[in-house]
């Protein structure tokens, strides 16, 4: 999956808010869930538009991105 296919910015998707390509949920939930203790599955299970390969793709890209400029 190419890095620019994980995450869309654009004004007229959720006001610009950082989404999962092809969707309209913000990455940032996603984020919310792992820190409040949810798992993975719950997330998936709420948000059926995500795909796991998808928000794979985004943890994987987040760390790496993270990792590289520590």
């Amino acid at each position: 999956m190419k890095a620019n296919s994980v995450v869309v910015v654009d004004p007229e998707i959720m006001s610009g808010t950082p989404c999962f390509a092809g969707t309209r949920v913000p990455v940032r939930t996603l984020l919310d869930y792992i820190e409040g203790g949810e798992s993975l599955d719950d997330f998936l299970e709420q948000f059926p538009t995500v795909s796991r390969k998808l928000a794979i793709a985004f943890l994987e890209q987040a760390s790496k991105s993270l990792l590289a400029s520590a």
